[in-house]
């Protein structure tokens, strides 16, 4: 069997990956209509393809060789949180709009990783309130300072 250095396969499938949705990314934000409301995410999506593209040749050559990869443990750590984020971008966003989706998506990510306790009425107090100050940042860095359009759904 061949010597395969699988640090260096799983950070390069990693890369490719990232690399796949950046172009889908800046493919879509220039096929959709209308073209003025996704002037913001063209750049960002620009952007997001450029480092994507430098971070695969990195990975590709080998010059971003660090850590020890990940193991099973830290996938099945993952997985929770890859699966909400994955109901949040294809079905969440869509329908219960940006900001509902965004608050529920965030409060249950950090009460999933965050350590402290799940049966302490101070712990849910402080949480709720970092969610909230998330949302308020979001929404004024969206709607008031970039005036970004933003999935509409169910509720706003």
């Amino acid at each position: 069997m061949a010597n395969v250095d699988y640090k260096k396969v799983q950070q390069t499938l990693a890369a490719a990956i990232v690399l796949i949705v950046a172009g889908i990314v800046a493919w879509l934000s220039y096929t959709r209509e209308p073209a003025e409301a996704f002037l913001f995410p063209r750049y960002i999506s620009i952007a997001f393809l450029v480092l994507s593209i430098w971070n695969f040749v990195r990975a590709a050559t080998g010059m971003a060789l660090v850590g020890r990869g990940m193991d099973l443990g830290s996938a099945i750590w993952l997985a929770p949180g890859l699966a909400i984020m994955t109901i949040y971008i294809f079905w969440m966003a869509k329908y219960l709009g940006f900001y509902v989706a965004s608050t529920l998506t965030f409060i249950i990510l950090f009460s999933i990783y965050d350590p402290s306790s799940h049966t302490s009425p101070r712990t849910w107090l402080a949480r709720a309130a970092i969610t909230i100050g998330f949302m308020a940042i979001m929404y004024g860095l969206f709607a008031l300072v970039l005036k970004v359009q933003l999935p509409r759904g169910l509720f706003i």
